[in-house]
């Protein structure tokens, strides 16, 4: 009884504790065994005694021991293998790890997604003959539409250059008293160009039929030198500080009007959605408008009103890759881009380039903005964003670089650049440059100055 009651206990303390009991089976287990715990099978403990007791005590009396002595002492050590030194023994080394990828093959697939380093060849494609542009940083009078043709007002003068064949053909000329040409803008179908004149006056033409559809007057007391499509809808920028929204399907077209600005509107950009306007001016100010708080009763009200910059406000970009970030640059007393977040009107950075700040493209294929600048460098300037940090400048122009323009043209992925300088004289040129990007078809332009005009240079 005493016996089998004794048993039974014990095999319910057993059962009350199995974890602790999966635990020391575990412990007691040769594969759980760490290199750092002595190995009791490898040791020889009679050898560890002996060093623990009896091994120094000829080291502790010196004086004791003969020379005779401590040779016979060496000698009968190496014999029984007792120079060793270490009294715990531990587990052997882990096994090196094997490979998972060879050598070989990693280093060949590091190889083919390594991007080729970027180059950008300092000679021209192509040039044009630009004489008589105007050398005006608030107007904009270089446009590049969707069915691949370049438009460029030369004083009173549009003219169109079809890229794909290299034809060039004048759309309208201008009489003194309502020119000089003061804008341009294609519509988002690539056929029809909105054309702002210095009487208040913006024509719309059909570049296929080389026909005038209408003029919208009214609408500015002053020249016209910022314009902007919204599908059907053209936003038109004044010297008066007036911003209009022009419905062109309907025939009375005035649908809203925007009054923030004191002094000429020289920048307009819609966001990729359509949503949100960014209007800049010779004020300083660059204003945030929503689309849905438009009114055709009254004047809108703007959603952000942002003082930050110090000169004229006309460079403006909206980010292909982040709806909301907008980028704008200021003039010569400025000089800064800043970036902001146009749902809170936050500025989330500011980059002193050292030049007025003429215009902004971002690069649709890469997280990269390119600038164009006037006095006091003239330069141009690839940035990686958002470290800012400059991928490539191009400096020694002679005068400012004001213009720019890019396209995706034929509903493929074609990405182009034009930028134009205002030369010091009368005479003035366009230049182009192409090429085909590594495993893309990208086409990025960039146009470079020379002592006879103005050339392209390419970015790739």
């Amino acid at each position: 009884m005493d016996a089998g009651s004794y048993s039974g206990s014990s095999n319910k303390k057993q059962s009350r504790c199995p974890l602790q009991e999966q635990l020391l089976q575990r412990k007691n287990s040769r594969d759980n065994l760490d290199r750092f715990i002595p190995n009791r099978s490898a040791m020889d403990f009679d050898y560890a005694h002996y060093m623990l007791t009896e091994g120094r005590k000829g080291k502790e009396n010196p004086a004791v021991s003969s020379p005779s002595r401590e040779a016979y002492r060496k000698q009968l050590a190496e014999t029984f293998n007792m120079n060793r030194t270490r009294i715990l023994a531990f587990k052997n080394k882990p096994p090196t790890p094997v490979e998972a990828i060879p050598n070989e093959i990693a280093s060949v697939q590091q190889n083919k997604t390594a991007k080729p380093r970027r180059y950008i060849p300092q000679t021209s494609e192509r040039t044009l003959d630009a004489p008589d542009i105007m050398d005006d940083y608030y107007l904009n009078l270089l446009d590049w539409g969707r069915s691949n043709v370049l438009s460029i007002a030369l004083g009173g003068t549009v003219y169109l250059w079809d890229a794909s064949d290299g034809a060039t053909s004048e759309l309208v000329t201008v009489d003194e008293e309502n020119g000089p040409v003061t804008s341009v803008k294609w519509a988002p179908d690539g056929q029809h160009i909105a054309v702002g004149l210095n009487n208040s006056e913006v024509q719309l033409w059909d570049t296929t039929a080389n026909r005038l559809l209408r003029t919208l007057k009214g609408g500015h007391r002053s020249r016209v030198g910022a314009l902007d499509w919204n599908n059907h809808i053209l936003t038109t920028g004044g010297m008066d500080g007036q911003i209009i929204n022009n419905d062109v399907r309907i025939r009375n077209p005035i649908v809203d009007t925007y009054q923030g600005h004191h002094q000429e509107v020289c920048g307009l950009k819609w966001s990729a959605s359509g949503q949100q306007l960014a209007s800049g001016g010779n004020d300083n100010l660059l204003h945030i408008w929503d689309r849905s708080m438009a009114s055709s009763n009254s004047t809108t009200q703007w959603l952000h009103r942002l003082e930050d910059h110090t000169a004229a406000v006309k460079a403006l970009a909206w980010c292909p890759f982040q709806g909301n970030l907008l980028a704008s640059g200021g003039g010569g007393s400025d000089r800064c881009i800043k970036f902001w977040n146009t749902h809170t009107g936050a500025c989330l950075n500011s980059i002193d380039t050292g030049s007025q700040v003429c215009s902004l493209l971002w690069n649709k294929n890469e997280r990269e903005l390119l600038s164009s600048h006037g006095f006091t460098q003239n330069q141009l300037t690839l940035w990686k964003y958002p470290s800012m940090v400059k991928v490539a400048e191009l400096t020694g122009h002679t005068s400012r670089v004001l213009f720019m323009a890019q396209v995706n043209f034929h509903h493929c992925c074609i990405f182009c650049i034009i930028v134009v300088f205002i030369q010091r004289y009368s005479f003035s040129c366009l230049s182009f440059c192409r090429v085909q990007m590594v495993a893309q078809l990208h086409l990025q332009l960039e146009m470079k100055l020379s002592d006879s005009g103005m050339y392209l240079g390419l970015l790739k």
